[in-house]
């Protein structure tokens, strides 16, 4: 079974948490929710998320996907914190995977993770400016070696999903899918 990662931060984009938390629950993923700071976690819209431990109770712990949801500031938040960044080194260093979402792949960026890769992220967050080493692009997952990055909240599903199927299997992906009953 994968164990999964998702790092909480204040001003975090709830839609985009929910989904991760949610969905790798579904495909049987051990998924441990960690809060940067101690105590619930006010999300951008508002909403309260409850993490199930602190982040200092797992930084010595493996895990097969380090995701990064979104949103402001809760990426900004992420990206301030040394031991998210150490974190994520830690785990290409060893070769497992690293993931982000909406705002949060400028964590990735900032990290050194995104060069010479291509990636997406929310429009603005991850530019060609800013970061010339990273090809940017458009669409809604994009998946590099170890690293997947996706758009922002509308995409925050088939996020979920890739992130299944390069864990698991596109069968544990088509199960999980089929009781969501999206469009075809």
């Amino acid at each position: 079974m994968a164990r999964v990662l998702i790092p909480l931060a204040p001003g975090c984009e709830e839609l985009e948490a929910v989904t991760l938390i949610d969905l790798l629950r579904r495909a049987d993923f051990e998924v441990v929710v960690a809060g940067i700071e101690p105590g619930p976690v006010k999300a951008s819209r508002g909403t309260v998320l409850v993490p199930d431990v602190e982040l200092d109770e797992v930084l010595n712990e493996d895990f097969d996907l380090i995701v990064l949801p979104g949103g402001l500031p809760g990426a900004t938040n992420l990206d301030r914190d040394e031991r998210v960044h150490d974190l994520l080194a830690r785990q290409a260093a060893e070769d497992r995977w690293n993931a982000a979402i909406c705002a949060a792949p400028k964590v990735l960026a900032n990290a050194g993770l995104l060069d010479g890769r291509e990636a997406t992220s929310f429009p603005g967050a991850v530019t060609r400016e800013d970061f010339p080493e990273v090809k940017v692009l458009e669409t809604p997952v994009v998946v590099d070696g170890k690293v997947v990055t996706s758009r922002g909240p509308g995409t925050a599903m088939d996020f979920a999903l890739a992130l299944i199927e390069l864990l698991a299997d596109a069968g544990r992906r088509a199960a999980v899918e089929s009781k969501l009953m999206r469009p075809a």
